[in-house]
């Protein structure tokens, strides 16, 4: 005799019958898949190219970041530019809180998954606070291009700390800044 279970709850469906992620995401935010080129030679991918009018914002800034496994960066937001990030290495969760009170989004939270295993692009707009997590088990290596170069005068950076209740997302005991 079996014994029935219950307090079960069913997955709800997150994919199309073609593989497209099912997700609502703040207004702004896109993707451009990049697909990994491998030979016997070892792997090559591209990280922007204007021709793919993916964005209309000309490439003026790029710098790489790294975070250690486990580790958390954010929560930032940024006023006047916008992120453009492409995973070089790792798997990291970016979570986005969309602030902006005249966005169709407003107050929408959003979890985005990047990995090395399945590369692309993905901007986030002025205005939408986001925190990045190492999920996996090496470091995650990260490229950014930004809209905007960094002024080390006046950054467009402002902060809340991870573990804020202003959000409502918990890392648990997750490490970062």
């Amino acid at each position: 005799m079996t014994k029935e279970l219950t307090d079960f709850v069913k997955d709800p469906q997150s994919v199309t019958t073609h593989g497209q992620m099912i997700q609502e995401l703040p207004e702004g935010v896109s993707f451009r898949e990049i697909p990994t080129h491998v030979d016997g030679r070892g792997q090559l991918f591209e990280m922007f190219d204007e021709r793919w009018t993916w964005d209309d914002k000309p490439l003026k800034y790029a710098y790489m970041t790294t975070m250690y496994p486990g580790i958390v960066k954010g929560w930032a937001m940024h006023k006047l530019h916008e992120d453009r990030y492409c995973i070089m290495f790792g798997h990291m969760d970016v979570i986005l809180y969309d602030t902006r009170p005249e966005s169709s989004t407003y107050g929408l939270l959003s979890k985005v998954t990047l990995s090395e295993y399945n590369r692309r692009l993905v901007n986030i707009p002025a205005g939408i606070w986001h925190a990045d997590h190492n999920v996996g088990m090496k470091e995650v290596v990260l490229m950014n291009f930004p809209t905007e170069p960094y002024d080390h005068a006046n950054p467009d950076k402002y902060r809340l700390p991870i573990d804020t209740d202003q959000i409502p997302y918990s890392f648990g005991d997750a490490k970062g800044w």
